[in-house]
C-alpha cells in the first residue's frame, strides 16, 4: 500500500472514479439490454418510448466520459434502424 499522502489520496480518489464510472457504465448497459428485449418482443410503442431512454443514457455516458461520441453515434444508428425494422 502506499505511504506518502499524495499517493494514499491517488487511492482515494481513483476507488471513488471507479465506483462512479462502473455506475454509469452499469447504467447504460442496462438501458441498452432493455432496449433489445424491447426490440425482440416486437411491441414498436413500448420500444420508441425505451429508445428515447436508451439515447438519453447513451448521451449522457458520452458526456462523463465513458464511451466515445462515436461510439454512441454508431450504437444510436444501428438500434434505429432496429427500431424501424420492427413491424
Amino acid at each position: 500500500m502506499a505511504n506518502h499522502f499524495s499517493a494514499l489520496k491517488r487511492a482515494r480518489q481513483t476507488e471513488k472514479r471507479t465506483a462512479r464510472n462502473r455506475a454509469n457504465t452499469s447504467r447504460l448497459r442496462s438501458a441498452l439490454r432493455q432496449l433489445r428485449e424491447a426490440l425482440t418482443k416486437g411491441d414498436k410503442k413500448a420500444a420508441e418510448q425505451v429508445f428515447r431512454q436508451t439515447v438519453s443514457a447513451l448521451d449522457k455516458a458520452v458526456q462523463k466520459g465513458v464511451i466515445h461520441n462515436n461510439t454512441a453515434s454508431r450504437y444510436k444508428s444501428r438500434l434505429s434502424a432496429r427500431l424501424h425494422a420492427v413491424k
